[in-house]
């Protein structure tokens, strides 16, 4: 995405957020993929966006997108202590969204490094002497989700096969 269209996706997305302005009345309202967009860059700000529009979802509801999580799916929400739940909702939010438009390959690997920067981001709240285990889980997890990120089921089969495991 270019610099300037980010400008204008997260200018139009924060008139609409902060201006008081129901989305589904503004004249000027940004159109659906726009939202999805703005909400799933890697910058703390899309992070900060998403985050408001998710405690307000009432406010979205005509841009019909998709809030269900089950945050970290399978593996654990809070490892070692460390809450990953809102990087993985957002993380959901960008799959689940996507693939109801057909633009998942698209937006994957955006999604991903999207979700990695939100570790890290949550990763830097924690002791300086947490961090460095944080970060090594956010590297797990973010490299866990670029290699078997999808909606569909993941078989143990195939996590074999990409750990290069010989049975």
């Amino acid at each position: 995405m270019y610099p300037h269209r980010v400008l204008v996706v997260l200018t139009t997305t924060s008139a609409v957020l902060f201006g008081g302005t129901d989305p589904a009345a503004a004249a000027t309202a940004p159109n659906r993929a726009t939202v999805l967009d703005s909400f799933t860059q890697i910058t703390a700000g899309s992070f900060d966006a998403w985050n408001s529009a998710r405690q307000d979802q009432g406010k979205w509801s005509s841009y019909d997108l998709d809030w269900r999580t089950d945050y970290c799916s399978d593996s654990p929400d809070r490892p070692l202590r460390f809450d990953f739940r809102l990087p993985c909702w957002r993380h959901d939010f960008g799959y689940r969204n996507y693939e109801s438009t057909g633009g998942f390959r698209a937006n994957k690997r955006r999604v991903d490094a999207a979700f990695y920067a939100d570790l890290k981001r949550k990763c830097s709240t924690y002791p300086s002497a947490s961090q460095r285990s944080c970060n090594s889980l956010a590297w797990i997890y973010y490299r866990a989700v670029s290699i078997f990120g999808t909606l569909a089921p993941i078989h143990p089969g195939e996590v074999t096969a990409t750990a290069g495991v010989v049975r």
